[in-house]
């Protein structure tokens, strides 16, 4: 197997009442992607950040290219070899491609930079990467976010980078993005680059991954696993520390609730036109379709969060006033956008004044604020989603990805009694599949006190398994709608991808 060229013994880190790395090995070679699995919270941002140089392990080693490394900070990871690309693109939207590549480090003489240099290297960066069409002179935040994270790859390489740390880069993708991705990936392993790839979708780490390492509560709980030959059933348990059988929550027979929404012919110029759709009480409506399709915007736009050109969102028989999240919402709507850090939390506040903005008036009395009951409700909501840690007082941003998402759930949960349609974009982006299966079980719950759902996701299984009614929408159009159970994957991306109708 020939000497790593990344070697990390016992690696331990330690947070205020949280011990998040125990012990971690990690084995990387040359030229191989290994893949990093475990579910939210297992400790894989942490170790991630460790070999980034943002965090400092408070025991154990690491050795790269042969020599023991103190990564005293990210400068120094990146002089060292190592580049990480995270989930959450850091580009600076503001500044040409060339200038984000070479940022910290511009070609320069004698005090000067020199940006012809510059944009004559990123070219060549980007045409390595087989993206030459991309304008070294176009501000990075015109670009969509394939093109964001081609040049983010391209930074990684323009610090000569031996070892490329890749989280959940094919989240925001689309199918042909994600083959493009893998083409680059090729590429690069093919030259001798060692990539660390984080991923959820267990079908990517059988396609692109030579090996495994699994997570679980801070420890590596297995490691060197042949990423292609190892059983869905073994990763999860592994994972999980238990046998998960991946099924969905079981689909109830039909039954015909009193209708809670009604979309008629909704119009956004450039991003959908003439939607019409209904979701009864107690019923999961799925809007399949490729990002860029239309999903999301549809979704934004029944929640208020986009003005219409024309058409009409009623609840109840009640038309709700269109670009006005606010009349959404007092009318019984709630919303957990794709977006969870920038739409839906508030980062920098508490799990528990995360869970009970929405419905801070339940807890005022004459005056008073009930703080009591504020914190029992918020951990009765923490037990019955099992959030990790279970802490109210904790900052949601220290949180897993997964575990966030939890708690915007138990935001609508806590007013389910006034919760009528439940919106969910990309319910699972981001969730490990331990959490998957507990996020389905949350879903199907509510839709069983009555509460209407209607989701979008990406992952035609997971609308086909938890919907009971499915939307295709293509090019900003509904070309489909019927029953979950007449529907497969087959038919679905067929309909998706050349917009033939069954």
């Amino acid at each position: 197997m020939g000497e790593p060229l990344l070697r990390m013994r016992g690696i331990v880190k330690q947070f205020p009442g949280v011990r998040a790395l125990d012990g971690v090995d990690l084995d990387v070679l040359p030229g191989e992607v290994h893949c990093l699995l475990g579910q939210n919270g297992a400790g894989k941002s942490t170790l991630i950040k460790v070999l980034a140089g943002a965090h400092q392990p408070d025991e154990g080693e690491i050795v790269f290219a042969g020599e023991t490394v103190r990564l005293a900070g990210p400068t120094a990871a990146m002089r060292a070899g190592i580049a990480t690309i995270y989930q959450e693109l850091d580009l600076v939207d503001g500044l040409s491609v060339a200038d984000n590549i070479f940022l910290g480090h511009e070609k320069a003489s004698f005090g000067f930079t020199r940006r012809g240099d510059g944009e004559r290297a990123a070219r060549e960066l980007l045409g390595r990467l087989g993206h030459g069409e991309i304008p070294p002179r176009r501000e990075a935040g015109r670009l969509p976010a394939a093109g964001k994270q081609v040049v983010s790859m391209a930074r990684a390489l323009s610090h000569d980078a031996k070892l490329i740390v890749m989280d959940e880069p094919s989240a925001a993708l689309a199918h042909d993005e994600v083959g493009n991705l893998f083409r680059i990936i090729r590429e690069l392993t093919a030259a001798g680059v060692a990539v660390v790839y984080i991923s959820h979708r267990l079908e990517e780490i059988r396609e692109i991954g030579d090996r495994v390492t699994v997570l679980k509560d801070g420890r590596s709980v297995a490691g060197n696993l042949p990423a292609k030959t190892t059983s869905t059933d073994q990763v999860v348990s592994l994972m999980t520390g238990r046998d998960v059988e991946y099924v969905f929550p079981e689909r109830p027979e039909a039954s015909e609730g009193a209708e809670v929404l009604r979309v008629e012919e909704l119009t956004v110029p450039g991003a959908f036109a003439d939607v019409s759709l209904t979701v009864r009480a107690g019923e999961i409506v799925g809007l399949a379709g490729l990002v860029g399709s239309g999903r999301s915007e549809i979704l934004e736009t029944i929640y208020g969060m986009r003005r219409p050109a024309t058409g009409r969102v009623l609840v109840d028989g009640r038309r709700v006033r269109p670009g006005d999240t606010g009349a959404a919402v007092r009318r019984g709507m709630g919303m957990a956008p794709e977006e969870r850090k920038s739409q839906a939390l508030l980062p920098n506040e508490t799990v528990a004044a995360n869970v009970t903005v929405a419905g801070l008036g339940r807890y005022s009395r004459l005056g008073w604020f009930d703080r009591r009951r504020e914190q029992d409700d918020v951990r009765r909501q923490i037990e019955s989603l099992d959030i990790r840690p279970p802490d109210p007082r904790r900052p949601v941003v220290t949180l897993s990805g997964g575990n966030q998402q939890k708690v915007v759930l138990a935001r609508w949960l806590l007013g389910s009694d006034d919760l009528r349609l439940l919106i969910l974009d990309e319910p699972t982006r981001g969730v490990d599949v331990g959490a998957r299966a507990e996020l389905y079980a949350v879903i199907r719950e509510l839709a069983s006190r009555g509460i209407a759902v209607l989701l979008v996701s990406s992952e035609v299984p997971e609308v086909l398994g938890l919907a009971d009614r499915v939307l295709v929408v293509r090019e900003g159009r509904v070309v489909h709608t019927g029953d979950a159970r007449d529907l497969d994957e087959a038919a679905v991306l067929n309909m998706i991808m050349e917009g033939s109708a069954l």
